[in-house]
């Protein structure tokens, strides 16, 4: 790897601010050696004050760094970046607003003389943290462009609330929720943060958002409530600014607990029903809410029962689906007595306006709330699916199931990547794919670490169960 010229693949919408990116690399005194293949429709305009020397489509810039242009086919201009190897360390090739990264880097992996010459280090997405939403809502490409990334920078964030940016964010770990994200203004990170990423490096551990690998579960946000009968849940635009997450976890979010502003999350489902459940619980505290969680997951599987507003709420094992189709709706809670309640909803209580309320028609709030990783799927489709497990690899069956995964699957799956205790091997096993070319080898000894395997897809139309039961089939049963 160290002899083999290191590659950052750049991707990004018009206007998320990637040209500003590209410009500073091509200008600003950082010290290092690039150079920059932009796309054809590329919007630099190369200053030619900056230029030294300009030979066919290579321009040499002043602050020591290479730009051109590609005019058809990337292997023919890596080529001629090559006759000027003692000219720059690294490159960073930008791709068209529009297109899938896929194709670009598997061309690191599929020809044998790009192989030997070049190795893909990470794939980098600038995107525009106010019109985010609407582009994962209209474009499979940006969908792509989240997904494919090992680091995204989420730029304009000067243009957006605080909230609207944790609502982005959390979107964007609904799609790939192993890329690290980074906060900018004008695209101003650190060039060490784009290049030297280590995405495609097979000498590296496997970096894992620490959120990850937490099961998903029917239900997106849960609240555990003081309740006392007489109280009522409220739903539609007179709910509106009185529900307050009290001490609320953002899934994947920990440094940002308290929020008393709404976030919309944007997500694709029906605004007039909302799924919902409540349950007892014997005290408050984390270990109530958590239990009450993993009680929830199985009422969840019940079928819901409809309720038309001023139906009663109660406590049950049945979630009830809310009629929400009304301007504003009231359901009054009918509890057996006064007492600890978590009340479990499908989707933000936030984007239904929903709060609960006194006897009194005071504010009733949570005094503890968290967010889940939601299992439905509202990207199209596209998602991450983490694996963890113990056990010992058995390498032909493994080899076997991933041969048949990526043949079935392997349009679906942008992503792979993972490591692997492999049998009678004291090296871990790691490996990365790109849609259907895989790489694999031996890495650093196990030594004390304690063993597992860890494996990541990322794409469309995942089947977690169907992946998970799959690879546990590898794994070898002890003697």
């Amino acid at each position: 790897m160290a002899s083999k010229i290191p590659v950052t693949v750049l991707t990004g919408f018009l206007g998320a601010g990637k040209t500003t990116l590209l410009n500073r690399i091509l200008s600003e005194e950082h010290g290092q050696r690039i150079a920059v293949i932009e796309n054809e429709f590329g919007e630099i305009g190369i200053d030619q004050a900056l230029v030294i020397n300009a030979d066919e489509e290579i321009f040499e810039m002043n602050n020591g760094c290479i730009c051109c242009t590609v005019r058809g086919d990337l292997i023919r201009i890596l080529g001629q970046l090559l006759k000027r190897r003692d000219k720059f360390d690294r490159i960073l090739v930008e791709t068209t607003g529009m297109a899938d990264p896929g194709p670009v880097a598997q061309t690191f992996f599929m020809d044998e003389d790009m192989k030997a010459q070049f190795a893909l280090d990470g794939l980098v997405t600038v995107v525009d943290a106010k019109h985010l939403l609407l582009h994962l809502d209209d474009s499979e490409e940006a969908q792509k462009q989240v997904a494919f990334a090992d680091v995204i920078l989420l730029n304009k964030c000067d243009l957006v609330t605080e909230d609207e940016l944790d609502t982005v964010e959390r979107r964007v770990r609904g799609i790939n929720a192993m890329a690290k994200l980074i906060r900018t203004t004008n695209a101003a990170a650190p060039i060490e943060a784009v290049l030297d990423v280590g995405g495609f490096d097979l000498s590296r551990a496997l970096e894992l958002n620490p959120e990850f690998l937490a099961p998903e579960y029917p239900f997106e946000w849960a609240g555990l409530y003081k309740i006392e009968s007489g109280a009522e849940l409220v739903a539609g635009a007179c709910g509106h600014g009185h529900h307050h997450h009290g001490h609320g976890h953002d899934h994947g979010h920990g440094d940002h607990d308290d929020h008393d502003e709404h976030h919309h999350h944007g997500h694709d489902h029906d605004a007039h029903a909302l799924t919902l459940a409540l349950l007892p619980v014997p005290a408050s505290g984390e270990d109530a809410l958590n239990s009450a969680a993993d009680k929830a997951v199985r009422a969840f599987a019940n079928k819901p029962e409809p309720r038309a507003p001023g139906s009663p709420l109660e406590p049950s094992m049945t979630p009830w689906t809310l009629d929400l189709s009304g301007d504003h709706a009231h359901f009054p809670i009918r509890v057996p007595a006064a007492g600890h309640y978590v009340l479990l909803t499908e989707h933000a209580p936030e984007e239904h306006h929903l709060s609960l309320k006194k006897p009194d028609g005071s504010p009733l709030r949570p005094t503890l709330s968290k967010h889940y990783e939601h299992s439905h799927e509202h990207e199209a489709g596209v998602s991450s699916v983490g694996i963890r497990l113990d056990g010992v690899v058995d390498p032909s069956l493994f080899s076997g199931w991933m041969s048949a995964v990526l043949s079935t699957q392997g349009n679906d799956i942008f992503r792979s990547k993972g490591i692997l205790n492999v049998a009678g091997r004291d090296r871990r096993y790691v490996f990365q794919g790109v849609h259907m070319v895989m790489d694999g080898r031996e890495d650093a000894p196990w030594g004390s670490a304690e063993r597992g395997n860890t494996l990541v897809f990322i794409g469309r139309n995942l089947d977690r169960e169907r992946l998970t039961d799959g690879f546990k089939a590898c794994l070898r049963q002890p003697a």
